[in-house]
């Protein structure tokens, strides 16, 4: 089998592609990234794509088809990858979000690719009331981030077919630890200003719920989707990955970690104004889809991990959220060096 993926260099490719050498070792991946988060290396003596057969860099706005030769499965995972990215780089965020990730969808289906996996994301539910939310369940994005998650869904439904199957992971909020690990996300965050400060700091009220998938899980979801056969949900499927037992609110997560990492203190700003971006989430057509390829980490798991693999790297950094384990720092500082361009470009020597 022979894979594309897409965004190999990020947070969840890494992990992924692991994930899959090791249930297949025949397994053959080519990997396409632009590279900027190419030198945020959380652990390990080498660099993950060691594990990649073949690696382009390249931009996903303007890859040719000829990377999608012989190619039986492709992993969208390119993205601009956050909320507050999303709202920097708004009109980029669309462009490569939305009509990139159509786009290759469309070359995929012209080279005769069988399945086409899209990293979508949980977040297009924005707020919602205390009913989990559901595949069929309105969406209400709030940001740039979710907006161009649903444009996309929309764009590339029409382009299953009973030759090209189609599966939208809707996932839960990333979390875990990672080669080229991120502390934008909600747990991460808390257990890396546990490890530096011996604080948390939960600037909400605390009360929003946020569905969670360890990033190990992830990978393990989308070794099925690229091989999902469409009497197994259809031609498109849309379908939320995680687990009931993962929607947790804010509040519950940060003392988790304090329960995990002794000493921990934790304050929640109960006179802070209400988050809107709260859901919970239903994943029970995912169980019922996918039942051997259900998440197998629990909450405290991933947190050990992450406590385990940032004390491996010496990680003590109280004024980490403005290093480069933060991605939004990380691409404000290549522009402000000029390595790349507004529209997240890299600047060609003169």
């Amino acid at each position: 089998m022979r894979v594309l993926i897409t965004g190999n260099m990020g947070y969840v490719g890494p992990r992924t592609v692991r994930y899959l050498k090791t249930q297949d070792e025949s397994i053959e991946i080519i990997g396409l990234d632009m590279g900027f988060f190419s030198s945020c290396l959380t652990g390990g003596q080498v660099i993950p794509e060691t594990m990649v057969d073949l690696q382009y860099f390249g931009d996903v706005r303007s890859a040719g088809s000829d990377l999608l030769e012989g190619v039986d499965a492709v992993v969208h995972l390119a993205a601009v990858s956050n909320d507050p990215m999303g709202s920097r780089f708004e009109k980029v965020t669309d462009a490569i979000n939305h009509r990139s990730s159509v786009r290759i969808a469309r070359l995929a289906r012209e080279k005769g690719v069988k399945n086409y996996v899209f990293a979508s994301s949980c977040s297009m539910y924005g707020a919602a009331d205390d009913r989990p939310r559901d595949e069929d369940s309105p969406l209400n994005p709030l940001t740039a981030y979710a907006r161009s998650k649903v444009a996309t869904e929309e764009g590339i439904r029409d382009l299953a077919d009973d030759d090209f199957t189609v599966t939208s992971l809707r996932f839960a909020t990333a979390c875990g630890m990672s080669e080229r690990l991120r502390l934008d996300l909600v747990l991460n965050d808390f257990v890396a200003s546990a490890i530096a400060t011996g604080k948390i700091e939960v600037l909400s009220d605390g009360t929003p719920w946020r569905p969670l998938i360890d990033v190990n899980d992830m990978a393990r979801a989308i070794d099925w989707a690229i091989r999902r056969k469409k009497e197994n949900g259809g031609a498109f499927l849309a379908v939320n990955v995680g687990s009931d037992k993962w929607n947790y609110q804010v509040k519950d997560l940060a003392r988790a970690v304090s329960e995990v990492i002794a000493g921990t203190e934790v304050t929640i700003n109960e006179n802070a104004q209400p988050d809107k971006r709260s859901y919970q989430v239903s994943f029970a057509r995912f169980s019922r889809l996918a039942p051997d390829h259900q998440p197998r980490y629990d909450l405290e798991t991933t947190i050990r991990e992450l406590r385990d693999g940032l004390e491996a790297i010496g990680f003590n950094d109280p004024d980490f959220r403005n290093s480069e384990l933060i991605r939004l720092r990380k691409l404000t500082r290549l522009i402000d060096s000029r390595a790349i361009t507004e529209d997240l470009e890299w600047r060609r020597p003169a």
